[in-house]
């Protein structure tokens, strides 16, 4: 492996050896703490245009198996690990990571102190970095003038209508960026789904009959999406069940009358303890977020706040009083896990068979 560096905005500079792609990039940092599923982690579009740095010291050891995708094109700048491993029993591996990255024209960097780097990106906040074959003066003019784009969300969600196909409820996903275990609960509770593009409006989704819709997860702040996406929601919350997810969820927010706002230190890991505010249950769960609700902005005529991240206090989940509408913040289709919340699918499953009774 040829030496290469992880070069930051502050100036600094890590040498280490590259692996998959030989590709020079530029992306946001970002850390994550998640001891497994590097594949659905880096095949993740809440990723879009960032370099991923690891936590867990050994990454690779699993190789890349089929049923770990959660995008079909990944697209996240980098990866930056202190090991990277080769060596796998796992009978079901398609491909080794640095195959993988090569095939994605993702580059890799191993050799690297992640705990120092994590310190000063939590130190830091949010920085710029670029993966290089020479730290000279060169590319960090380079890494320095590049702009990173704020339309993630328009690069990575479906341009166009696509079926899902079963047999049982009718459930419309819009598409925000939208991850492939959302998909793969609906299919366990055979619900036919037709993924929509982001910016479909309320009328052409009531057009499709549908017994429910999921606001899907996806990348960026939800400040960036257009005014007509939050008058969609508005419209569907009073008609239709609806549940959102990450980037749903602040949308939902958001058009419910809630502020956004950036988190210091973004949230990027599994196993977060979440309390379930009726039961007072703790739960386990997988976040990936840079940005939260604004707990002294919520309406509380309109909005209950039904869950909160036990270490800061942050909002992950609200429901409305008044409409069959819920969401929350962390990704409760567990992929990779915990798998604490995938009940959250059956409560959405529960809510459009009551509906159903409703008006049938």
């Amino acid at each position: 492996m040829a030496q290469r560096f992880l070069i930051l905005e502050d100036g600094s500079s890590y040498p280490g050896e590259g692996f998959g792609a030989g590709a020079t990039t530029t992306g946001e940092l970002v850390f994550n703490t998640s001891m497994l599923g590097y594949q659905e982690i880096v095949t993740n579009q809440i990723y879009h245009n960032q370099i991923i740095v690891f936590s867990q010291p050994t990454i690779g050891s699993i190789g890349i198996t089929h049923d770990s995708y959660e995008s079909i094109l990944p697209t996240a700048k980098g990866m930056v690990v202190r090991d990277v491993s080769d060596i796998s029993k796992n009978r079901q591996r398609s491909l080794s990571l640095d195959q993988f990255l090569k095939q994605h024209n993702i580059p890799g960097i191993s050799g690297i102190d992640t705990r120092h780097l994590i310190r000063q990106i939590q130190k830091n906040g949010t920085m710029k970095g670029s993966i290089v074959d020479v730290d000279d003066d060169h590319a960090f003019d380079q890494l320095h003038a590049t702009v990173l784009t704020n339309q993630q969300v328009a690069q990575v969600a479906t341009p166009a209508p696509y079926p899902n196909p079963n047999s049982g409820y009718n459930v419309v996903v819009v598409d925000f960026g939208l991850k492939h275990g959302i998909l793969r609960q609906l299919s366990r509770r055979n619900c036919n789904v037709t993924v929509l593009p982001c910016k479909t409006d309320a009328q052409s989704i009531i057009s499709l009959d549908p017994d429910g819709v999921i606001l899907s997860t996806g990348p960026g702040s939800p400040l960036d999406l257009p005014e007509s996406v939050l008058d969609m929601i508005r419209t569907i919350q009073e008609r239709v069940p609806l549940f959102a997810i990450g980037l749903g969820h602040e949308l939902f927010a958001l058009a419910n009358g809630a502020e956004i706002t950036a988190l210091p230190v973004a949230h990027h890991g599994a196993s977060h303890p979440i309390r379930k505010i009726i039961t007072n249950e703790i739960i386990y769960a997988l976040e990936g977020q840079e940005y939260v609700v604004d707990g002294e902005s919520v309406d509380r005529d309109r909005l209950i706040t039904t869950y909160r991240d036990l270490i800061d206090s942050s909002i992950q989940g609200l429901r409305h009083r008044d409409f069959p509408a819920f969401s929350v913040q962390f990704f409760p289709d567990g992929a990779p896990g915990p798998n604490d919340s995938v009940d959250l699918f059956d409560e959405f499953i529960e809510i459009m068979g009551t509906r159903e009774g409703l008006h049938g």
